[in-house]
């Protein structure tokens, strides 16, 4: 069986939202200045949304989010065969239980765009959190078990990051290296994280006209037997924190480890792609990014492309916002292979997605 991917779209909340108006949407701490100028000038993001208005109040809830960017796939192409999976992932949402596709599937169905039962997926996880979901999705649809899926990546930590909300804990003093402190691992992602929501369509067949892609195959590992937590998101509390000296320690030798296995267990060569996506949280890790393309290709490393620098980083979502944007700016000819690249660094997950665009 195969899995054609034959839709994709996206949604961020709001207007872009400058560097400087940081403070007027999420508020502010007690001497996080400086340290943001100094996180901002390392992860390179200009812009980012936020589901909030200036007074801290949400514009959207996650599931309204994720149900934007569902209705927007589902409006460039309406399946020939009825949806039957849906399957989605998120970092945080608001209900514990039940599971997002749940929520989801119910505020589709209010809308008129899935009136009908389907299967349910539902993700947790940090990054790779919906990467999964559309792992699950294709296998679904590759097993012949079901004709068609949708899948959808969601993110909103603007509503655990807001200072109405967040009680950082302050032990800056007991530290020389601040960076080291619980206060600056919470802190941090404030400068980082930002709101968004994606969605794919799979298929078993490829549509009669168009583009669409067809996923050649999918890797997934964890190296979490090998790595202390490094990011965490605490239940009671809802602290979302990471430990940037674990990150630094083991995200490089596992990417170069994962991409290795990858392409060896599917005896394939990353020189023959024409594009790598990456799920980058910082332009901090992208010289080693090339390095490690420039290993696996020979000296002459496959072009990557991201909207870091626009979208910020959305974290789950955004693997799904990243693909939707460059399709709507560049145009893959047929043939063309691009891979999707998504680490996490809870305790060290990765995901890799291969695509090969198909014109008919």
């Amino acid at each position: 069986m195969t899995c054609f991917l034959t839709a994709t779209a996206g949604f961020l909340p709001g207007d872009p939202i400058a560097n400087d108006d940081i403070p007027s949407y999420l508020g502010t701490f007690e001497g996080e200045g400086e340290t943001r100028k100094k996180i901002l000038r390392m992860n390179g993001i200009r812009t980012r949304h936020y589901a909030l208005d200036p007074d801290q109040n949400p514009t959207h809830d996650l599931y309204e989010m994720g149900a934007a960017a569902a209705a927007r796939c589902l409006e460039q192409r309406n399946p020939a065969q009825s949806l039957s999976y849906l399957s989605a992932g998120s970092t945080n949402a608001p209900l514990v239980g039940p599971g997002v596709s749940s929520i989801l599937h119910s505020r589709l169905a209010d809308q008129g765009k899935l009136p009908h039962p389907v299967e349910i997926n539902s993700n947790a996880g940090i990054c790779t959190a919906s990467a999964q979901a559309l792992i699950n999705g294709v296998r679904a649809v590759s097993s012949g078990e079901h004709r068609t899926a949708l899948c959808v990546g969601i993110e909103q930590p603007s509503d655990i990051l807001k200072s109405s909300v967040m009680a950082p804990p302050d032990d800056r003093a007991e530290h020389d290296d601040i960076r080291q402190s619980k206060w600056f691992m919470s802190i941090f992602l404030r400068s980082m994280l930002s709101d968004g929501a994606g969605a794919f369509l799979l298929e078993d067949r490829q549509p009669e006209s168009g583009l669409s892609f067809q996923v050649n195959w999918t890797y997934s590992r964890s190296f979490a037997h090998l790595a202390p937590l490094c990011m965490k998101l605490e239940s009671g509390s809802l602290l979302l924190s990471q430990d940037v000296g674990i990150l630094s320690e083991h995200l490089k030798p596992f990417t170069r480890t994962v991409v290795e296995e990858a392409f060896r267990t599917h005896d394939d060569d990353l020189s023959t792609y024409q594009c790598v996506l990456p799920h980058l949280s910082s332009f901090f890790f992208k010289r080693y990014l090339l390095n490690v393309l420039r290993e696996f290709c020979h000296g002459n490393p496959v072009p990557y492309w991201t909207n870091l620098e626009t979208a910020g980083n959305t974290g789950a979502a955004s693997i799904y916002l990243m693909l939707d944007e460059y399709l709507a700016t560049h145009s893959p000819e047929d043939g063309d292979r691009i891979i999707l690249f998504i680490p996490e660094s809870g305790q060290f997950n990765f995901a890799l997605v291969s695509l090969t665009a198909k014109r008919s």
